[in-house]
Parts: C-alpha cells; structure tokens; sequence
C-alpha cells in the first residue's frame, strides 16, 4: 500500500475510527431540531484518525504507531505536496474572508508539537496565521473564567489560528495537579468531583459549537506518542548539544504522572470530540508520518470549503481594458527611451 493510501482522508475504518454514516450522535447537534442541513463548518472531516463523535472513544485502544511500515523519502515528497496545497488553500481562505480555521494541537511533552506546526503550516502566508502557545496562566488570566485567555486569541475571518495547547490545558494538566485548581479561587470547586470536570468539558463544548456557528473551522490534533517513544526522545535531548536546550527536569517529574495524564486525555476527546470540533488521534511515534497525516487532514478541510474568489465590482471591470491598455502602452514607451 501506498502512503497517500494509507492516509487518505476517507479511510475512516482504522483501529479507532468509525464509518461516518452519521454527522451528529444523538444529543450531540448545537442546532435546534428544525434546523435541516447543518453548515459545512460542522461537518467533521473524514480521517482514519477522526475520534468518534459519539462518545465511544477507547485512548487505550489508539496505535501511537504508523499502520505499516513508511518509507520517508516518500512521506518527505509528499508533505511537500501537501504544503504546496495548503497554502493555496490558505490564500484562498484569506481572499475569501467568510471563515477563520483554528487548529488546537494537544500532547504529552516530546510528541512534537512545534515541529509539525513548523514543518505542516510551512507553506502558508505567516501574514495569514497567527500561533499562540499557552503555558502558566499570568495572574490576570487566573482572574478570569478559563476560556477567557485563549478566547481573545481566536483568528478572525480569513486567517489561521494555531494553539500550540489550548483551553484543554484547564481539564488535563489542572485535573492531574489539583493545586492549580486550588489558586484559581472558583466558588464551590472541587477537582475530586467529577461533576466539576463535567461541567468544564460541556463549557468548551458549547464554546466550540459558537465559533461554529459562527463561521470557524475547528480541528484538533492530539499527537499519540508512546511512554517509550517519549523516553527515547528525552534521552536525545540529554544526549546530542543541540538538543540539550529542549530539556527540562520538570519532563521528567511530569512523566511520573503518565497515566494520570492518559486517563485524562481519554476523558477530554471522548467528551469533546464532536462534529463542529472534532479531534484526530494521531500516531505521533514516527515524527514524518505524523505530520503528512495532520497535513491530510487540514488539506482535506480547506479543501471542503465553499471557498472563492471575492467577485470583482462591475464598475471596476468596465475599467480593466482601459487600465491594461494604459499599462502596456507604459512599456511601449519604456522600449522607446534612448538606452
């Protein structure tokens, strides 16, 4: 099998994906009942990776590798492809100016987060993206509600946002670490009830299906590496110069809570993934096929827009032959000056 076909954007029938024969479980629709055809926004995009929008998702039961054996001259051949494409469709997006893509990138320390935004988004205008990383909340972000900080850096209208983590940090790092939730001095919050958390992820579903509604494009990429994977790379990081400035002891005391970490992020995409949100569990053990299979996926969902050209105003056209006739008599002149 070849790599395009093994990532293609409609094999949804992998390890952990579904057959997309439905759009909303259940329960699961930000429409009223009467509303009969949903806006492409929210439609998810189909991917062997796609976390199923009904609440079945089993973390434990997602491959953090490749399904065969990839060759990585092809796989580099075909990212490049794939940023070519890309950033067609992000010029595209801009010209259009009727939706914002935002895509919120999610893993364990090591996973490769900055790398695949840095190798996937290579292609695109930096002038039509904008990237925000979220770590430790300042004070004055403590002192709002939670969805506040990565609120105001949502992407307007034909631009690209990119959250290297995100609002997610607020139910997987603050569940693992109690304390956190502790100093942000909520009434009545207890990180041991589980209603609490409920309440948070039902917050950002509903936040997420706003921005839908009201024209942008949400997908969300968790990068699957294993405990393993993470220890190899860790070791790089302490082992080659160059790498050394990546480390940090702190990676290593936050390893201590790997599973307290898996548990949480299976709760958050189980819970959140959803049409006008969906995530992808990405293999994220081999760093190439990890980056084409992102890069598909936000192909795919550019792709799927109703994106266009804006029209030119009639008044402006009628003035097109005028204007190219004045042009090139410019370069006549040009060609007639002594030299």
């Amino acid at each position: 099998m070849c790599i395009r076909d093994s990532l293609h954007p409609l094999d949804v029938d992998g390890a952990h994906g579904q057959a997309s024969s439905y759009l909303f479980a259940p329960g699961t629709s930000p429409f009223p009942p009467s509303a009969s055809k949903p806006p492409l926004m929210l439609h998810p995009t189909p991917s062997r990776w796609l976390v199923p929008v009904d609440g079945s998702f089993d973390l434990a039961r997602a491959t953090t590798k490749p399904p065969q054996p990839q060759d990585e001259d092809t796989l580099e051949d075909r990212l490049d492809d794939l940023q070519k494409e890309i950033g067609d469709l992000q010029r595209l997006l801009y010209a259009d100016d009727r939706f914002a893509l935002l895509l919120v990138f999610q893993a364990m320390d090591a996973a490769g987060k900055d790398g695949t935004i840095r190798r996937v988004l290579a292609g695109m205008n930096p002038a039509g993206v904008s990237v925000h990383s979220f770590k430790k909340p300042s004070s004055e972000e403590v002192a709002h509600d939670f969805l506040w900080r990565t609120a105001r850096r949502l992407p307007r209208r034909g631009q690209v946002g990119v959250f290297n983590r995100s609002h997610y940090e607020e139910i997987l790092v603050v569940r693992v670490h109690p304390e956190y939730l502790e100093a942000q001095d909520i009434p009545d919050a207890h990180a041991e009830d589980p209603e609490f958390w409920e309440g948070r992820m039902a917050s950002i579903r509903d936040h997420e299906a706003h921005l839908a509604r009201n024209g942008t494009v949400i997908r969300k990429f968790f990068l699957h590496v294993s405990k393993e994977e993470q220890r190899q790379r860790f070791l790089d990081r302490l082992n080659e110069p160059d790498k050394n400035w990546k480390f940090s002891p702190a990676d290593v005391k936050e390893r201590g809570y790997w599973e307290a970490y898996q548990e949480a992020y299976a709760e958050a995409l189980k819970h959140t993934s959803r049409p006008w949100a969906p995530w992808y569990a990405i293999p994220a053990d081999d760093k190439d096929f990890m980056r084409v299979a992102v890069a598909e996926v936000i192909r795919a969902t550019l792709s799927s827009l109703p994106l266009r050209w804006p029209p030119v105003a009639e008044e402006n056209r009628t003035h097109f032959g005028e204007m190219r006739e004045q042009l090139m008599a410019e370069a006549s002149v040009a060609d007639d000056s002594p030299g």
